[in-house]
């Protein structure tokens, strides 16, 4: 049987998202799943003495732009959030929990989160509009609200993320699969192919 893609995506990450509207599609032409996990950049940045894209001189003005150049190459609807980057903590937790909890709901919820930030400029940093969104999608608003503040949970993110940069991973999304890696939304091709042929 084959092994899963292992999808690594912050909720803050455009490329992230664009990532996210494409994977399963990929996935599923080569008869793969995807295992998706939500990591936090912050901490991971900082063990490698790094920051992201956007607050780099230089590189942020040109990442900004590329954002935008991407998503029309894609033709994937796009409109840059007026509060970049936030912090993702809140929307990751849920996903845990959801993935946990109501698996069936999990991948429906990471992707209207993510559409909900970079489409309709929704700041998922608030607790009150993650929850409104997992509401709507029949997610307990009650008790996701009462696992959001729980040790347990904020742990075991904790722990995602530094299982995560333990694996290898820098950025999102990281794809990794057959013990290849590969960052970035622009490494789909690549992906496509060791898929497709079994080695690039």
């Amino acid at each position: 049987m084959s092994t899963p893609i292992d999808f690594y995506f912050d909720f803050s990450s455009p490329y992230g998202y664009f990532a996210a509207v494409e994977i399963d599609k990929l996935a599923a032409r080569h008869g793969r799943d995807v295992n998706w996990h939500p990591i936090l950049l912050g901490p991971i940045f900082k063990a490698l003495g790094t920051n992201s894209l956007v607050n780099i001189p230089v590189k942020g003005e040109y990442s900004r732009h590329d954002m935008e150049r991407t998503a029309r190459f894609h033709n994937i609807f796009y409109k840059a959030p007026s509060h970049f980057p936030i912090g993702t903590q809140v929307a990751a937790r849920a996903t845990l929990w959801v993935q946990q909890t109501q698996p069936a709901k999990a991948v429906e919820l990471i992707k209207t989160l993510y559409s909900a930030y970079f489409t309709e400029d929704i700041d998922i940093s608030v607790t009150d509009n993650v929850l409104r969104i997992a509401a709507d999608l029949g997610i307990d608003r009650n008790a996701l609200q009462a696992a959001l503040e729980s040790p347990e949970l904020k742990d075991q993110l904790r722990q995602s993320t530094e299982a995560a940069g333990q694996a290898g991973v820098f950025g999102s999304p990281f794809m990794i699969v057959d013990g290849e890696q590969f960052w970035g939304f622009d490494r789909f091709p690549q992906l496509d192919a060791l898929l497709k042929n079994g080695k690039i």
